[in-house]
C-alpha cells in the first residue's frame, strides 16, 4: 500500500500557517478544526510543521504561557516529509523512528497532503481486517473433510 492510497481515503483538506502567524491564531485554529498539525507555508514552500509536542514545549519554555510567540519560534523547521508513491511500511518506519506523529507528503515542492500516524495506522487494520475476510471466505469455501472421505470411499471397488 502506498502514501496516496491514505490521501484518496482522507480527502485532499490542509490546513497551513504562515511562519509569522501568532502562535495563539495557530491554536485557535487547530483547536476549532480538531487537528494535531499545521504546515507552516511560506511563499508557497513548505518551512516547516507545527504540531502539538512543539506547542507545548514552547509553553513551558515560556513560563506557561503562549505570550507574543510566532509559529517560526516554535515549530519544526525540517519535517520529515514522504511522496505519494512512498510505501507504507517506510512510512512507518520513518515515523517510528523519528517519533513522527504527522508527515507532510510532497511532490516534488508541492504540498499534496498530511498523513498522521492515526492515517497509518487505521490503512494497516483496515488492509488486515480485509485481509481477515477474504481468507475466513476462502475458508468458508474450504471443501469439508466429510465430503472428501465420502467421495474417495465411493470410489473405492467393492469386493
Amino acid at each position: 500500500m502506498k502514501v496516496s492510497n491514505i490521501l484518496a481515503a482522507k480527502g485532499n483538506t490542509l490546513y497551513t500557517v504562515t511562519s509569522d502567524t501568532p502562535l495563539s491564531q495557530a491554536l485557535q485554529t487547530m483547536a476549532e478544526k480538531d487537528i494535531g498539525s499545521l504546515v507552516v507555508m511560506d511563499h508557497g514552500e513548505l518551512v516547516g510543521m507545527l504540531t502539538f509536542r512543539e506547542v507545548i514545549q514552547a509553553i513551558v519554555r515560556n513560563g506557561g504561557t503562549v505570550g507574543a510567540l510566532i509559529v517560526h519560534s516554535v515549530m519544526d523547521d525540517s519535517p520529515l516529509t514522504c511522496t505519494p508513491d512512498t510505501e507504507m511500511d517506510e512510512v512507518r518506519r520513518m515515523m517510528l523512528g523519528h517519533h513522527a506523529r504527522y508527515m507532510p507528503v510532497m511532490t516534488q515542492r508541492t504540498l499534496m497532503g498530511v498523513i498522521s500516524f492515526y492515517d497509518v495506522a487505521k490503512a494497516v487494520v483496515d488492509s488486515q481486517d480485509f485481509e481477515n475476510r477474504m481468507l475466513k471466505a476462502y475458508i468458508r469455501d474450504w471443501p469439508s473433510e466429510g465430503g472428501a472421505e465420502q467421495s474417495a470411499a465411493a470410489s473405492q471397488p467393492t469386493g
